[in-house]
């Protein structure tokens, strides 16, 4: 069976136009606060809504037959065509900085990575500020959740699409009807964005400061109003950041069942206890060596310890210190944590949590099969068996993202030759572009920005972010003979 081709250009179009009509907030509080970034967000809106009306009427006819393969094709081109949308107030606006850095920015902004271009965001005009901060909420549940939501007006259904871009190898859903779940899921996020922006502003922050990190905060992507990130902040704030990062990390499922008062289905999670598990003790890591190796006191060492483990856990990316000032070893465990990742079914990028709790679970009962190859012995994940296609997914899955970050890291090393420790800054501009972080090490370390890469890295770098964002096979199954075969 052919593609389906119209109705993937109609969704597209409506991508384009939710784009484009979003960018009339910034474009209000530009024309308030800021006019100088007033004419590129007009102009930016009007080409995203204009192209997207354009696309949606020339398809109005389509057939609303959507498989998967359709399903698949939207999510890879809707992220690229939010990406290069979302990219026009920058180009557009007077910032003095390239096509490339424009989609760059825009890519990491939609994935919720966090890597930036600009060395003095604190001068960015205040429209553009908070534009940069709504591509992360955007894409912190995914533009994909948001359309499928609105599909009733398209006269589509949308399963699909959820199916190929939300985040996770579970299937876990919190309704039985994707719309409703989609509406929730937004509900939800949405309450929980208010609520971090409310309590940011009632400990001290300016309301644009609380409005702007509220909206990095809940989508775990780390894009900052300040140059120095939390770190020009108080320990009160620091610590509001890093209870609210925490959260955005566990799966939306449980959060929901956790509001309805089902404090049970929680606890009774295992990626959840795990999740926990890994928090506590990295942090207790982090701490005694920072302890044992500076004269800081125990509440700094923890509060830093602390907020940097959760940050790189989730892969929000916030820094309230260079962690590549610390320890060696430090260091090393930093590195080690953007191959993590929260829950599945959470904002945040990375492995997940799950995928190491498969593969860890069924490696020990690997030697159990040794010993007693006549036994029927299955995994289990919530006392439920995985079925074996799952099983070979996530193995898949984990061999895939560790040469895509091997190979990645050796192309990156032929296109920075001439930059600080160009190893070092390859393996963690790889390693934190697929894990949608932020900060790395080498020259990509908390204190320093993507700027200074060519603009070939910074091509390869935001196509290795949407691979990240998308997990791999959404984009990845494009290249395969057989999602192009009729049959």
């Amino acid at each position: 069976m052919s593609i389906n081709f119209p109705i993937i250009i109609k969704v597209i179009g409506a991508i384009s136009f939710c784009i484009g009509a979003l960018m009339l907030i910034p474009l209000v509080v530009a024309f308030t606060y800021d006019i100088n970034s007033c004419r590129g967000l007009f102009y930016a809106s009007l080409i995203g809504i204009i192209i997207g009306a354009l696309l949606f009427a020339s398809t109005r006819t389509a057939s609303p037959k959507l498989g998967k393969r359709e399903g698949y094709l939207i999510v890879s081109i809707g992220w690229l065509t939010a990406g290069i949308i979302s990219a026009l107030p920058y180009l557009l606006t007077d910032l003095g900085i390239t096509l490339y850095d424009s989609v760059f920015e825009s890519i990491s902004g939609m994935t919720t990575t966090g890597a930036t271009i600009f060395t003095d965001i604190e001068a960015l005009p205040s429209g553009i500020m908070l534009w940069r901060s709504m591509t992360q909420w955007i894409g912190g549940m995914g533009i994909i959740v948001l359309t499928v939501a609105i599909f009733p007006l398209l006269g589509i259904g949308g399963v699909e699409l959820f199916v190929a871009e939300s985040p996770g190898p579970t299937s876990n859903k919190i309704h039985p009807r994707i719309k409703e779940t989609a509406k929730r899921l937004w509900l939800l996020y949405l309450g929980i964005s208010l609520l971090i922006i409310i309590t940011l502003r009632l400990l001290g922050m300016t309301t644009f400061d609380a409005i702007n990190h509220g909206l990095t905060t809940v989508a775990t992507g780390g894009f900052s109003t300040k140059n120095a990130s939390m770190a020009a902040f108080g320990p009160a704030i620091q610590y509001c950041v890093l209870f609210f990062m925490f959260v955005a990390g566990i799966n939306y499922s449980l959060i929901y069942a956790g509001i309805q008062g089902k404090l049970s289905k929680v606890w009774q999670s295992d990626e959840f206890k795990a999740y926990l598990g890994l928090v506590s003790l990295s942090i207790l890591i982090v701490t005694s060596v920072k302890l044992y190796h500076t004269d800081i006191g125990i509440e700094k060492a923890f509060r830093d310890g602390a907020f940097h483990v959760v940050s790189l856990i989730t892969t929000t990316g916030y820094v309230s210190a260079d962690y590549t000032l610390w320890h060696p070893s430090l260091t090393v465990f930093c590195f080690v944590l953007l191959f993590a990742g929260a829950c599945a079914g959470s904002t945040a990028g990375g492995i997940k949590i799950v995928r190491h709790m498969v593969f860890a679970k069924n490696s020990i009962l690997e030697f159990k099969r040794i010993l007693h190859p006549n036994g029927l012995i299955r995994l289990r994940i919530d006392n439920q068996l995985v079925a074996p296609r799952i099983l070979t997914h996530v193995l898949v899955f984990l061999l895939l993202y560790l040469a895509i970050f091997a190979i990645g890291t050796v192309i990156m090393t032929f296109m920075i030759p001439n930059v600080h420790q160009p190893l070092l800054t390859s393996a963690g501009a790889v390693a934190t572009s697929l894990g949608n972080v932020g900060p790395a090490i080498g020259g990509l370390g908390p204190q320093d920005n993507f700027a200074h890469l060519p603009a070939v890295a910074k091509v390869f770098l935001s196509f290795i972010m949407l691979l990240g964002r998308l997990e791999l096979f959404s984009i990845l199954i494009l290249f395969s003979p057989y999602f192009w075969k009729s049959n």
